[in-house]
């Protein structure tokens, strides 16, 4: 009926997927901030700055398009 091995193979790879990229867009937020001259959390959270939630987000985007074709291979 079930294979066991596989199914725990494949419950790993999505585990380690999932951890290498929510550390890959924590790095890519952490170099975004760096790059702008203005504090994405300030801008964010106090300003409530419409367009760098937007230009964020697409960001984000990219770069999930960008790792889920690595991982597709």
């Amino acid at each position: 009926m079930w294979d066991w091995e596989i199914l725990f193979w494949h419950v790993t790879q999505v585990v380690v997927y999932v951890i290498l990229g929510l550390g890959l867009f924590g790095v890519a937020y952490l170099v975004i901030d760096k790059a702008t001259p203005f504090s994405l959390g300030k801008e964010l959270l106090e300003k409530h700055n419409t367009a760098v939630a937007i230009v964020l987000g697409a960001v984000f985007l990219g770069i999930a398009v960008i790792l889920a074709a690595a991982i597709r291979g």
